[in-house]
């Protein structure tokens, strides 16, 4: 069991229903047959709260989850600082906390930006881009990524030019057309690419951030395949960016912008 922000609202709402549910229909009665007029603190309290805490779990845990992104590894589709949006049904509802999927929606796509649960440590929270579905043969080169032998295209747009560029001064952006989706990428050419070839297994799926060389991903040991109960959601916006560094505080660019 993960003890995170989802648990403690599931707790937090199971508290104050109980005790606002077994005042409402028990206690109160006979506070008012003695007489008593004045309701006890956690009582109140549990009666303010229930609504607002369930409203939120119900939100979080089904509708659209907030998440700020921590790491470069996702540059220049997102960048550290970065607050986004991420869709927790489009791939089914699941329970919180159990994490048992009650309704099937949707399956995940090749190219979508998935946030998701490390398979080696579970409570460690990662977000990467979908390449590699069940059976697919990923190949991951100098040249670039191959799907099932089929060379995903790549074309150069040009030096990097955006937050935290001075970091990143000989960096390349690149278009990538994964097959059904096109989208950013960065090399760097000072960095390995982490070559290889993986076959994907059934009910699990193959991650690589946008920063090529600067990600730590299925490529690697400590991620590896991600099991399909693994997924929390699809990001789908940017509601909030900002970089201290850039200048202006907010990043007003990247706020309400769609991640593709």
């Amino acid at each position: 069991m993960i003890i995170d922000f989802s648990f403690v609202l599931v707790v937090l709402a199971l508290v104050t229903g109980v005790v606002y549910a077994v005042d409402k229909f028990a206690l109160r009665a006979r506070r008012a047959a003695a007489g008593v007029k004045v309701e006890p603190w956690y009582v109140d309290y549990s009666r303010s709260f229930f609504p607002v805490i369930l409203v939120v779990l119900v939100l979080r845990s089904f509708l659209y989850e907030p998440f700020r992104i921590p790491s470069d590894s996702m540059m220049p589709t997102l960048v550290e600082g970065d607050f986004i949006f991420v869709n927790k049904w489009r791939y089914g509802l699941r329970l919180p906390v159990a994490n048992w999927k009650f309704v099937e929606i949707g399956d995940p796509a090749r190219g979508d930006v998935i946030v998701f649960r490390k398979p080696s440590e579970p409570s460690v929270v990662f977000i990467k881009r979908l390449v590699g579905l069940p059976g697919d043969r990923i190949t991951v080169t100098e040249q670039g990524v191959l799907v099932n032998g089929q060379p995903a295209p790549l074309m150069q747009v040009g030096l990097y030019r955006g937050p935290k560029e001075e970091q990143y001064p000989f960096t390349m952006v690149l278009t990538e057309d994964l097959p059904g989706k096109q989208h950013r990428l960065m090399l760097d050419p000072a960095r390995p690419s982490a070559p290889g070839e993986w076959v994907v297994p059934e009910g699990k799926y193959f991650f690589m951030g946008d920063n090529r060389n600067n990600s730590r991903d299925s490529r690697f040991p400590e991620v590896g395949f991600v099991p399909a109960e693994n997924l929390i959601g699809k990001a789908v916006s940017i509601w909030l960016s900002f970089n201290p560094g850039q200048g202006s505080f907010l990043l007003w660019d990247r706020m309400g912008t769609s991640i593709e």
